[in-house]
């Protein structure tokens, strides 16, 4: 008895996914029907219907569902007639056959055991959902399923896709292994240049020391140059494993997407229905025309974006199309047209287009809205310039509808419309003509699982901003701040552009800058024709992650969309530019007084004790962009030589280092009553907890590795120490 109860409900699922197909076809057709109008265009048409009803109908008696049988069978009888020539295809009819399908659709939505989606078939997907008792691959041969195809779990096919996502994980680790080997190979390039500069001294050495401490000057310079063959073998070998590993992860991620890359006609059908049942419940007469059906997106886009286009297809009807005599008189045509255009732009982007050819949207009405709603006064609704107040219609509770009507005038569908688009990572954008009509224009992924990303730094955090939503990076000074209306302004192209500091929106500890004459950099971000300017403390690069969607209790965290992970392993958090925006607006300006330690003055002095030119290079820039005094010293002898003779705030050491390591360098600071309270900082590849525990028995007052050294990580000991 279980085993034929499970049959049932596996043949029921499968069922749905067909009845599914069918019942698009027939919808597809219906809506053809009534544009045709000689009869030799219909009867193609009717042919199809006619097979497509008579398919279902076999299916439903087999999974048990009568009541789908017997309206397939009023269906059929209908059909025959048009397809005899004893009838046609009237409105009335046609309204009969759509209701129909109305009723065999509700039939379907009720609750039985589904899971099963053909890969082959788009049209399914939309409309079912697996349940977790259906089967993982049904093949089910039979009218509508072709011999090669097998029909896969929706479920089954989304973990397979979060699998190949993971990988890339693999692939951007692998990147941040040879950009690892390319920044240590350089440094043997400056060995070099050191040893061929104490080739003389090690002569003479030779000469007056024997043979004991020259030859392991030689064994020392034999050994290093067979390391940096070493490792110049491993970085050719680590490039062409990344170039290997690239390759597998881009293929099996692409081919992974393609199993739920659907084209835009899944959802022409429900579309085409919308249009024409709300246009003849509004007493309207309005055409639907998609162009860019074939264009093809993510399953987890079209699902999610199934909604707002029924959202904006509605306002279109509602509030964009006038009646047709409305129309006429205006000396346009009595029927209205709305376009959906569907294009893939460059990159992991696609731009979906709803556009009608109404009435438009009256700016001056969307004003006396938000005063009326209480989202404005008079005096700031009236200083919006149009473009800024057209935005306003995205907002919750605001309809330029007179009345509630079933359809309409609540001010919740374009603001689900905003969120939706939004929480996908895309934007929103809206123009309008009075009188001529308006266009929304959605910029979306195509699909969700990576995307290019710049990778900025604000209080010592790294953070991922999607490249797609940066229109610039700029620098700007503190002198160039001026301030409007109460609020930091940046001037940008001729433009006054509203400052933000990152760390302020994120309610981060704020750092005051060491020097405010020293440029600082600026991503400047867009919503709609909305631009504001965000101040961070560094750009540091554009690559592309691998997107982690939160999961409960984290699904909304204010200002941030998700997370990624770095190839160092880092977790960098990925912000949502339009909350970000949002946040903008309505933040006060800047806190006057900085949570974080006060910037050190340009008088404070720091001695860096380092014997490679390279380091020594990179440390020096990043203390004097800092507003810092730096001298430098090749070794520790010399540093101490420095130390006894000139007066210094702080001391930053390497720790390998001819003549005086760091750590006898430090013995030797701590043992000297004059040096004894100088701060020092340990600056060293040796990331061993042996040397760290060294370094603080010799009293080193902070111990930073190379390895996970940041501009952050060396100023903020530092500051904290001088």
């Amino acid at each position: 008895m279980a085993k034929k109860e499970d049959f049932l409900r596996e043949l029921r699922a499968t069922f749905r996914i067909e009845a599914a197909e069918h019942l698009q076809a027939i919808a597809s057709g219906l809506v053809q029907l009534e544009k045709l109008t000689a009869a030799a265009g219909r009867q193609p048409v009717i042919e199809t219907v006619f097979r497509a009803a008579h398919s279902l109908k076999g299916a439903a008696r087999a999974a048990d569902f009568s009541d789908i049988e017997s309206l397939c069978q009023s269906l059929e009888t209908l059909f025959a007639g048009w397809k005899r020539g004893t009838s046609e295809p009237t409105p009335a009819t046609l309204d009969t056959a759509h209701l129909m399908l109305d009723r065999m659709t509700a039939s379907l939505a009720r609750p039985v055991a589904a899971g099963a989606v053909s890969a082959a078939s788009p049209a399914a997907s939309a409309a079912t959902k697996p349940s977790d008792d259906a089967p993982a691959v049904t093949v089910t041969p039979g009218q509508t399923t072709d011999a090669d195809t097998v029909r896969v779990s929706v479920r089954a096919l989304d973990q397979r896709l979060l699998e190949a996502e993971e990988l890339l994980a693999a692939k951007i680790a692998a990147a941040q292994r040879t950009a690892d080997l390319d920044q240590l190979l350089p440094l043997f390039e400056s060995w070099r240049k050191e040893w061929a500069r104490v080739q003389p001294e090690a002569l003479a050495l030779r000469r007056a020391d024997g043979t004991t401490l020259a030859d392991f000057f030689d064994w020392n310079h034999d050994w290093l140059r067979a390391l940096e063959s070493r490792l110049n073998t491993l970085r050719r070998n680590a490039g062409q494993d990344q170039l290997t590993v690239e390759k597998l992860v881009d293929d099996h991620l692409e081919n992974a997407k393609k199993l739920l890359m659907l084209p835009m006609s899944t959802l022409s059908g429900l579309l085409h229905k919308v249009v024409r049942d709300l246009a003849r419940e509004l007493g309207k007469e309005a055409d639907l025309v998609i162009r860019g059906e074939e264009t093809r997106v993510d399953k987890r886009v079209l699902e999610e974006m199934k909604d707002p286009l029924v959202h904006l297809l509605r306002n279109s009807l509602d509030h964009g199309i006038e009646p047709a005599a409305q129309r006429s008189a205006a000396r346009k045509p009595a029927r209205a047209t709305i376009t959906v255009n569907v294009s893939q732009l460059h990159g992991n982007q696609v731009e979906i287009a709803v556009s009608d050819d109404g009435a438009g949207i009256d700016v001056e009405r969307v004003r006396a809205q938000a005063v009326e709603r209480g989202l404005l006064d008079e005096s700031a609704a009236q200083a919006l310039d149009s473009d800024a107040a057209l935005r306003l219609i995205f907002e919750t509770d605001l309809s330029t509808s007179p009345t509630i009507t079933q359809l309409s005038g609540r001010g919740l569908g374009l603001a689900i419309v905003r969120e939706k688009t939004e929480k996908l990572g895309g934007r929103i954008d809206v123009t309008t003509g009075r009188g001529i009509g308006t266009t929304f224009t959605m910029t979306l992924p195509l699909t969700l699982a990576t995307f290019r990303g710049v990778l900025v730094q604000s209080a010592q955090r790294t953070f991922v901003v999607p490249t797609a939503r940066v229109e610039r990076v700029t620098r700007y000074r503190r002198a160039d701040v001026q301030t409007v209306e109460g609020r930091e302004t940046v001037a940008h192209n001729g433009r006054a552009l509203s400052l933000a500091h990152l760390a302020d929106l994120l309610d981060l500890p704020v750092t005051a800058a060491a020097n405010d004459d020293l440029a600082r950099p600026a991503l400047i971000l867009g919503s709609g024709n909305e631009r504001i300017a965000f101040s961070v403390d560094a750009v540091l690069d554009e690559r592309e992650v691998l997107v982690k969607r939160f999961r409960k209790p984290l699904e909304r965290v204010r200002n941030i969309a998700g997370a990624t992970v770095l190839g160092s392993g880092q977790v960098a958090p990925i912000l949502n530019v339009s909350e970000l925006i949002q946040s903008a607006r309505k933040a006060p300006t800047r806190r006057a007084t900085p949570v974080a330690a006060p910037a050190a003055p340009v008088a404070r002095r720091v001695l860096i004790a380092e014997d490679s030119i390279t380091s020594r290079m990179l440390l020096r820039g990043i203390l004097e962009s800092a507003g810092y005094e730096v001298k430098t010293a090749v070794d520790g002898l010399e540093a101490f030589t420095l130390l006894k003779s000139e007066k210094f705030d702080v001391l930053v050491s390497d720790v390998e280092m001819p003549r005086l390591d760091g750590f006898s360098l430090t013995e030797r600071v701590r043992a000297d009553r004059a040096l004894a309270e100088l701060p020092v900082v340990l600056v060293t590849a040796l990331a061993t907890r042996e040397h760290r525990e060294r370094g603080i028995e010799v009293g080193a007052n902070a111990y930073l590795v190379k390895g996970d050294l940041d501009q952050g990580n060396l100023l903020e000991a530092v500051r904290r120490l001088a």
